[in-house]
C-alpha cells in the first residue's frame, strides 16, 4: 500500500482528518514520586493510548517531532532516554493504532548525500510512514526522500509568525518576469512538479491564515495531483479545526488526504507546571472535541 492509499485508508476507517502531535514535555508529566522519566513517559502516553482506544478516538495520523525526544538524550553519557522513549511509543501506537499513518516531524534538508542519510534516519532507523522536509536547498536535497510507499511532506506556509518573513517575500516567475507571487506560491509550484515525479510528496500548510490556506488547497486541488496536506497550528497557535475544514470544502480539496495537526492542546492542555488530577480528562475532551470537528 503506497502513502497516498494509506491515507485515504486511514481517515475511511476512523472517519475523521485528525493528526495528532506527540510532543512530550517532561516537566508536563503528571508526577510520579520514585519514577524514571522513561518510565513516567511510558505510564502518560499508555494511559492516554488505552483510553483513547477504549472510547472509540481514533485519529488519522500521528506526528511525534524527533527534537522533543533527542533533546532528551546525553550521548556523551552513554544516555539515550530520550530515543528510547520516542521508541516505546512507536511501539505502543503500533499496537494500539495499526495502520495509521506516523508521520516524523523532522524538518530535514541537505546536499543530496546528508539527505539520504536523514531519509534513512526516518523511514528505516525509526521505520515513519512520513517525514517533514524542507525545501530551501531544492530538488537535489528533496528527492533523496522519495522512499517507495513513503510519504514526504514539505515545508510550504508554515503557522508559526516569522513564516512570513521569507514565506510572504514577492518573487518573479522564472519564465514570465511579469508573473509575481509570493515565496510559498513558488514553492508550491515545484511541490506541484515534485509530485509528477514521487506519488506521496505533500505540502504543509498552517492553520493560522485562512486566506493562504484556501489558496493553496484550491491550487492544489485544481493541479490535477494528489498532494497531500499536513495542516499544523490548530490549538495552542490560534487555527481553527472547524475553519480549517471549511476552507477545505470551498477550495475543493480531497479532504481524506488532508492531516489537520494539533499537539499541546491534545497532550498537554494545561500548559505549566505539573499535570493537574484530572489530566487525562482534560486530554480526551479535547480530542474528542477535534475529532469532532474533523469528521468527514
Amino acid at each position: 500500500m503506497n502513502y497516498l492509499e494509506q491515507l485515504k485508508e486511514s481517515a475511511g476507517q476512523v472517519g475523521n482528518i485528525v493528526c495528532m502531535g506527540l510532543d512530550p514535555k517532561p516537566e508536563l508529566l503528571p508526577d510520579a514520586e520514585g519514577k524514571e522519566l522513561r518510565e513516567r513517559m511510558n505510564d502518560f502516553f499508555s494511559n492516554l493510548f488505552r483510553r483513547m482506544s477504549l472510547g472509540g478516538l481514533f485519529p488519522a495520523a500521528f506526528k511525534p517531532n524527533i527534537g522533543y525526544y533527542q533533546s532528551l538524550d546525553k550521548p556523551r553519557d552513554d544516555d539515550f532516554t530520550g530515543s528510547q522513549c520516542l521508541c516505546d511509543i512507536l511501539d505502543m501506537l503500533d499496537s494500539f493504532f495499526p495502520g495509521v499513518p506516523v508521520i516524523m516531524d523532522a524538518k530535514r534538508g541537505d546536499i543530496a548525500r546528508s539527505s539520504l542519510n536523514y531519509a534513512k534516519e526516518a523511514f528505516e532507523a525509526w521505520g515513519t510512514d512520513a517525514v517533514t522536509v524542507s525545501p530551501y536547498m531544492g530538488t537535489d536535497s528533496v528527492s533523496p526522500f522519495y522512499y517507495p510507499d513513503k510519504g514526504v511532506y514539505i515545508l510550504d506556509r508554515t503557522s508559526n509568525p516569522g513564516g512570513a518573513d521569507l514565506q510572504d517575500l514577492v518573487v518573479m516567475d522564472k519564465v514570465d518576469a511579469s508573473d509575481v507571487y509570493p515565496l510559498y506560491m513558488a514553492v508550491a509550484h515545484a511541490i506541484a512538479g515534485w509530485a509528477d515525479i514521487h506519488e506521496g510528496v505533500g505540502a504543509v500548510v498552517g492553520a493560522t491564515n485562512m486566506e493562504e490556506l484556501g489558496r493553496l488547497a484550491a491550487y492544489y486541488a485544481e493541479s490535477g495531483r494528489q498532494i497531500p496536506l499536513l495542516i499544523p497550528g490548530v490549538g495552542s497557535q490560534g487555527g481553527s479545526a472547524t475553519e480549517v475544514m471549511a476552507a477545505l470544502k470551498k477550495a475543493g480539496y480531497p479532504m481524506p488526504l488532508a492531516r489537520i495537526n494539533s499537539s499541546s492542546s491534545l497532550t498537554h492542555p494545561w500548559k505549566h507546571g505539573a499535570a493537574p488530577d484530572d489530566w487525562l480528562d482534560l486530554c480526551i475532551a479535547n480530542l474528542r472535541a477535534l475529532v469532532g470537528e474533523a469528521s468527514l
